[in-house]
């Protein structure tokens, strides 16, 4: 048994002694230098990628990724906390922001030239066919004024805006009134609303004509009011359109009818208030979306 022992305890001391010689050769310089010699050299990574199979390689890599642990390792990282920060942050930007309503815009304004080429090729196939029709000469040059057709798809976006601005109010107020009192809209309060609807309008259409030259619905589909040039054609003059307008419209339109047939277009509301319509290209929310981009003035 000792004799047992003493050679266990011989063995473990050179065992350890072999290991330590071991570890200082590695570490020695000689060998640092030796294995940066068959790196630099080449061929250690030329032999570890000819052992590589690349299609296996593909397949493996395929195969890993296609599997239902990957499936499920996935679904963990975008149900952690952590994924839905980076997403909340991502959404927050600023520059994610800009790109999403330049977008909207952009979409918005693509939709507005189409709409307006669209009625402008009506308006020109009408003119053509009441000249013919009237045997008058046909338009040598095209014409700037904007036809009947343009017109009225301007006058429905804004009759579309107007509208949805009414329901809205009236379905708050509405709901108002129903948590007060519990009952609907009385006749005096319906009566009311519609005067006052009635100002609105007024105030709309004035408002847009006299500062902007165009209404949303005009802008929309590029067009634009003008006076000596102009797009600022003054309260008065705005005015003075409207009533004209109301007063063209009320006889079945009569009012509108020289518009098919004068050859700058104008009808009953352009001769009272001094104004023409003309088109000014799509230029869909143009002084509001500069704001839109960091940097650039408003």
């Amino acid at each position: 048994m000792g004799r047992l022992a003493g050679a266990t305890g011989i063995d473990r001391t050179v065992e350890v002694a072999v290991e330590e010689a071991i570890v200082r050769a590695l570490e020695s310089a000689a060998v640092e230098r030796a294995i940066a010699r068959v790196i630099d050299d080449g061929r250690l990574a030329d032999a570890v990628e000819a052992s590589i199979d690349q299609e296996r390689l593909e397949e493996t890599i395929r195969r890993a990724i296609d599997s239902e642990v990957a499936d499920r390792v996935w679904e963990d990282i975008l149900a952690s906390d952590k994924a839905q920060m980076l997403v909340e942050r991502i959404a927050e930007a600023p520059e994610v922001r800009v790109a999403l309503a330049s977008q909207g815009v952009g979409l918005i304004a693509d939709l507005g030239r189409q709409v307006s080429r669209a009625a402008g090729a009506v308006d020109d196939f009408v003119e053509r066919l009441l000249r013919r029709i009237t045997r008058r000469p046909q338009r040598t040059e095209e014409t700037e004024n904007v036809g009947l057709v343009g017109r009225g798809v301007a006058l429905a976006v804004d009759a579309g805006i107007l509208a949805a601005g009414f329901a809205l109010f009236t379905a708050m107020l509405s709901g108002v009134l129903q948590l007060v009192t519990d009952e609907k809209i009385p006749a005096w309060l319906a009566a009311l609303l519609s005067f006052g609807a009635f100002i609105a309008v007024a105030i709309y259409f004035t408002g847009f004509w006299a500062f902007e030259g165009q209404t949303p619905g005009m802008r929309f589909t590029g067009i634009q009011l003008e006076h000596e040039g102009s797009p600022e054609i003054g309260v008065r003059r705005a005015f003075r359109r409207l009533w004209a307008t109301v007063l063209a419209i009320l006889p079945f339109g009569l009012g509108l009818v020289p518009i098919l047939f004068r050859d700058n277009r104008t009808g009953f509301p352009d001769r009272v208030s001094g104004t023409v319509m003309v088109k000014r290209g799509n230029r869909v929310l143009a002084p509001w979306s500069r704001n839109l981009v960091p940097g650039e003035p408003g």
